[in-house]
């Protein structure tokens, strides 16, 4: 389950992220704290969060272009860098009194320009510490220390803000940065895995999106990668329209719900970290679980079951985003692998300026449980469709067997018909 932590580079990288992520979370639960206190608007909260995204969505693909053009360590110096210095900066703005809502819309749309070059390349680099063998299983640590930092950053963050405001939550989160930096400097260069940089072209993005096209394997996955991003990940508007509409408890409660899918998180990253392989029956498989576990949980009758049913949403939202990024860089040409990942993270987050609003309208508008149905039936169809698909292109056939003690749903290999008569003479005319 660990392995990949034998790695001393991947180790020191590893124990940066820890310290960086509970930071990151810190200031993702003080950030909206702050906006509502100065407005008194949701709406004002949802835009900045759109203003952290929105980058991915317009800039993403560059961003790639810009991980496989140059070297990732020290690319990941400066974007480490400058998302410090934006938890500096609003730090300072907040404890000096002179924060204003514009000011952490700026450093909100800032954070999310640095991402757009950070992601693809702290996505990419990961090879380049572990090699092709140990990918899967560093990429599965990955999602678990992401997802350990959410258990313990915004209980961190509840706690500055009631004892000393906002203001210190920012500051610890870019203090936290000084970990991963640190963490860079005393790798051992030669123990890396270097992916030759890709010289200076023209049409380098066109490219790319050619490369993905070229290969279903990639194309596939990636576009269901797009859909349960943008349609099936709404948790926040979700678990508060629960909360407060359908169960009528208080924020313990939507707390509660949070630690639950974040246990769940964890614990299906770490199972992933287990597997040898990834594998695309299992991509699917977790995306239709995924949702039909959502559909359960749309139209549960009590809390408790409600409550229940968000550890394995977690554990198998978890599967499927590490077996969907394993697989997608494992079938990658190594110096495509940025702007494939720069895709890949596009699509995942940057649908989010789209589904939010779209999912937080529905839910006003006919209630929580069909706002939450509605996501989870489009995530179902989209995992069935895209499975369907992949079968046919890897000549695979759906088996239904209904029978007792028999695996009731299987893909199995096509059966091939003979060629005879006519058609063989026709096909040797050809």
């Amino acid at each position: 389950m660990f392995s990949s932590l034998r790695i001393r580079n991947y180790r020191l990288f590893a124990m940066g992220q820890v310290v960086s992520n509970t930071g990151t979370w810190m200031q993702r639960i003080a950030q909206d704290w702050l906006v509502y206190s100065l407005t008194g608007s949701a709406t004002a909260v949802g835009l900045t969060v759109a203003l952290q995204f929105l980058p991915m969505l317009l800039f993403g693909l560059y961003g790639g272009v810009i991980a496989d053009r140059y070297p990732k360590r020290r690319l990941l110096f400066v974007t480490q860098s400058v998302m410090g210095l934006t938890g500096l900066v609003l730090a300072a703005l907040t404890l000096s009194g002179a924060v204003q809502v514009w000011h952490v819309y700026a450093v909100a749309f800032a954070l999310g320009m640095a991402t757009v070059v950070d992601n693809p390349t702290r996505q990419t680099f990961v090879s380049e510490m572990v090699g092709p063998h140990q990918l899967r299983n560093a990429v599965s640590l990955n999602s678990a220390n992401f997802q350990s930092a959410r258990l313990v950053g915004p209980a961190v963050a509840g706690l500055l803000i009631t004892a000393v405001g906002s203001g210190w939550a920012f500051l610890l989160n870019g203090l936290s940065f000084l970990a991963p930096i640190i963490g860079l400097l005393l790798m051992r260069t030669s123990e890396l895995y270097p992916i030759a940089p890709v010289p200076r072209g023209k049409g380098q993005l066109r490219e790319g999106l050619r490369y993905v096209r070229s290969k279903p394997e990639l194309m596939w996955p990636i576009i269901l990668v797009g859909f349960i991003g943008t349609f099936g990940f709404n948790f926040p508007i979700w678990l508060v329209a629960f909360t407060e509409n359908v169960f009528h408890m208080g924020a313990g409660a939507y707390g509660l719900l949070n630690v639950l899918m974040a246990v769940g998180s964890v614990t299906g990253a770490l199972l992933a970290a287990r597997r040898n392989s990834s594998r695309l029956r299992l991509l699917v498989g977790a995306a239709v679980l995924f949702g039909v576990l959502e559909i359960a949980a749309a139209l549960s009758p009590s809390f408790w079951l409600f409550a229940a049913l968000m550890l394995p949403i977690g554990m198998m939202g978890l599967t499927f985003n590490v077996t969907a990024n394993s697989s997608v860089q494992l079938a990658t040409d190594p110096a495509m692998r940025g702007r494939v990942m720069s895709l890949f993270m596009m699509v995942f987050v940057g649908g989010t300026p789209f589904g939010g609003p779209l999912m937080g309208w529905i839910t006003d508008t006919y209630g929580a449980r069909i706002g939450f149905l509605s996501g989870a039936v489009i995530s179902l169809l989209a995992a069935v469709v895209v499975g369907l698909v992949l079968a046919r292109l890897t000549g695979l056939r759906l088996r239904v067997d209904l029978r007792r003690g028999r695996r009731h749903f299987a893909f199995v290999p096509r059966e091939r018909t003979p060629v005879t008569g006519l058609a063989a003479s026709q096909g040797a005319g050809a």
